[in-house]
């Protein structure tokens, strides 16, 4: 079982840092130094993964903070690409603009188990929460790893979401991508997909500003995998190796975006549409039974929970310069895709089930010393 933090402030550099994974750099933006979600300044990721036999599962949690997001929210907005999904509080997201728990991602059947989780850590840090305070909306978003993973048998337990969010706690440069955490049992047009993340940077009027996404990669046809515009052929079976299952788009994906450019919720709303533009790209067509989803959050403000307390007096960016950050949005979510699956290793999973990863499929796209 792994557990990898990761988060803090950026670094001067670029893209370089990502050479590892072999995946080429789409679009024409610059990445932050990392290039991933943890470019913007605070947030941090950690997973706790489940590797057993028929389980083979886990948890990713983001942090968008440091500190009590209950008592110090931030402003987020959701963009529900194709609404087949069992995710816990986008409703209140979309009421009141608001972010105010950590995010998980998990599998289908261990949303309730992550919501409690967060619950409890909640309870934890704000002892007036549900008493003198409101309750807590608690962010929790899935995709279905049942292939691979034993879901009836409910592996994923509260324990398991917390040390993921305590990992996340403590910080850190870099996390791991690829079949770990809550994608461990997930796939992507066939092929073994997962977390995966990048960043883009963009300049408004002599001011720089990033913006990073975090992508659980499950979705896709096998036939339609695009990778930096080149259409790759997804074999469902390889010489000395089980049988794939015929996958129709009929997975899902999270894609969460973060930004440190001062933003507000409708704003956010309109970034995260554009997440879609990414996923389009790499070639899916957001199917009947697809679960897409897109949430973006901005770090620049903190919103107060009590009422005593002033709200915030940040201008925002005019709406002129939100076409540098739907760019942002696009190019960062088709790269954090690519990632996913460059990341990603084969996994043999619940009665022999198994998925190919795209180094076993297409070896001519990575570079002969990624190996």
């Amino acid at each position: 079982m792994h557990s990898t933090p990761s988060s803090t402030a950026p670094e001067a550099g670029g893209a370089a840092a990502r050479s590892r994974l072999g995946a080429p750099q789409v679009g024409t933006l610059p990445s932050g130094p990392r290039d991933a979600i943890t470019d913007v300044a605070g947030v941090s990721v950690a997973h706790c993964t489940l590797a057993d036999g028929p389980v083979q599962t886990g948890a990713t949690v983001l942090l968008p903070q440091p500190g009590n997001l209950f008592l110090q929210q931030l402003p987020a907005g959701v963009a529900v690409i194709n609404g087949f999904g069992k995710s816990a509080g986008l409703v209140q997201v979309q009421e009141l603009g608001t972010l105010e728990s950590p995010i998980a991602l998990v599998s289908t059947l261990a949303v309730g188990t992550a919501f409690t989780a967060l619950v409890r850590d909640a309870i934890a840090h704000t002892p007036e929460l549900a008493r003198s305070l409101p309750t807590v909306n608690p962010l929790v978003f899935e995709c279905n790893d049942g292939w691979l993973n034993d879901a009836q048998a409910l592996p994923l337990q509260e324990a398991h979401v917390l040390q993921a969010l305590a990992a996340a706690r403590q910080g850190g440069g870099s996390f791991d991508e690829g079949s770990v955490g809550a994608g461990r049992g997930m796939s992507c047009h066939g092929l073994k997909g997962g977390i995966g993340s990048a960043s883009r940077c963009v300049r408004w009027q002599g001011r720089g500003y990033t913006l990073g996404a975090l992508v659980l990669a499950n979705q896709g046809r096998p036939g339609a995998l695009t990778v930096a515009g080149q259409r790759i052929a997804v074999p469902m079976q390889l010489p000395g190796r089980p049988p794939q299952a015929p996958a129709a788009e009929r997975g899902s994906i999270i894609m969460l975006l973060a930004t440190d450019a001062p933003l507000d919720a409708r704003q956010l709303t309109r970034v995260a549409r554009r997440a879609a533009a990414g996923l389009a790209r790499t070639g899916s067509d957001y199917g009947h039974g697809s679960g897409d989803i897109a949430l973006a959050f901005s770090t620049a403000m903190r919103l107060p929970q009590r009422p005593t307390e002033p709200m915030p007096a940040l201008p925002l960016l005019h709406e002129a310069a939100l076409d540098g950050l739907f760019q942002a949005a696009a190019e960062a979510t088709e790269q954090a895709i690519l990632h996913a699956l460059f990341a990603a290793t084969a996994v043999t999973g619940r009665e022999g089930h198994h998925r190919l990863s795209l180094r076993d499929v297409a070896p001519h796209l990575f570079p002969k010393d990624s190996a």
